[in-house]
């Protein structure tokens, strides 16, 4: 893997990682009495369910492209 490519998934992990704390942040100042548990099981919950997920978080058509390197 190129340094460029590692620095993009780097990137992209990490800008996970900001939407999971940002919901969980959410999620306890919606739900106070939310234990560590319930709210991991939220989070997990949004992760599999929010809209868009299962076809890559975009509201319109599936793309197309061949993106290279992955086809």
């Amino acid at each position: 893997m190129s340094e460029d490519a590692a620095a993009r998934l780097k990137t992209a992990l990490d800008l996970f990682e900001v939407g999971q704390d940002l919901m969980r942040a959410r999620l306890r100042r919606e739900n106070p009495e939310w234990d560590e548990q319930r709210l991991a099981d939220e989070i997990r919950t949004w992760l599999r369910h929010r809209p868009g997920a299962l076809d890559g978080d975009y509201p319109g058509p599936r793309s197309t492209r061949q993106l290279r390197g992955l086809a």
